[in-house]
């Protein structure tokens, strides 16, 4: 097996787990827009491909590029989402963490142990691990950060065509100077959280 950052992985299989679960989130710090999920189980001798980081720090097109490759070389992949109305009633916190058991829930097989990016753990009676900056340090959690930014990127660029004027597609709902501007100009559309709030240009 090679290509990736397995320590955390292999401290599983070598505890006799055999599905362990990368789980990570996008869009928590968006204005519009859904907080995607994505829940990624590589088996123990799989070739993972090269390459596999924290999305935010790969091009648009290395992430399409390690999108394919991941969805073909994984045991299992899943997506799930919590909606704007989900992020305003709950919290935006609450929200990803219900995102991400959604996720893992769609999971087939379903993973016997999770390694969740971040602080947070999941509402399951599942063996976990949260790991600052995982997508990173785990190539399963790195794995689940491309998918879902894929994911997210794909959905908002669709929602451009739908709400013009907000250059969604650009921005992908996050509070650029440009998403302000249009939000100043045009008001705010049912995609934006109204219990966000953001500075005027």
């Amino acid at each position: 097996m090679g290509g990736g950052k397995l320590q955390h992985e292999s401290e599983c299989w070598d505890l006799g787990y055999t599905c362990v679960a990368g789980v990570d989130e996008v869009g928590m710090g968006c204005l519009a827009g859904p907080v995607v999920a994505a829940a990624v189980i590589f088996s123990k001798g799989t070739e993972i491909p090269k390459g596999i980081d924290d999305s935010k720090v790969l091009s648009a097109k290395r992430r399409n590029e390690l999108d394919v490759f991941i969805r073909e070389s994984a045991l299992a992949v899943s997506i799930a989402w919590a909606g704007v109305d989900e992020i305003d009633s709950i919290n935006i916190y609450q929200a990803a963490r219900l995102a991400m058991k959604r996720a893992v829930e769609k999971l087939d097989p379903l993973p016997d142990f999770l390694l969740i990016d971040g602080r947070a753990k999941v509402d399951l009676k599942v063996s976990q691990k949260s790991l600052i900056k995982g997508d990173s340090l785990s190539v399963s959690i790195g794995a689940a950060s491309i998918v879902a930014k894929v994911y997210r990127d794909k959905w908002m660029c669709a929602l451009d065509e739908k709400f013009p004027g907000y250059a969604f597609a650009k921005h992908k709902g996050y509070g650029s100077r440009e998403h302000r501007l249009a939000l100043q100009a045009l008001g705010p559309t049912p995609l934006h959280r109204k219990s966000f709030s953001w500075t005027p240009v």
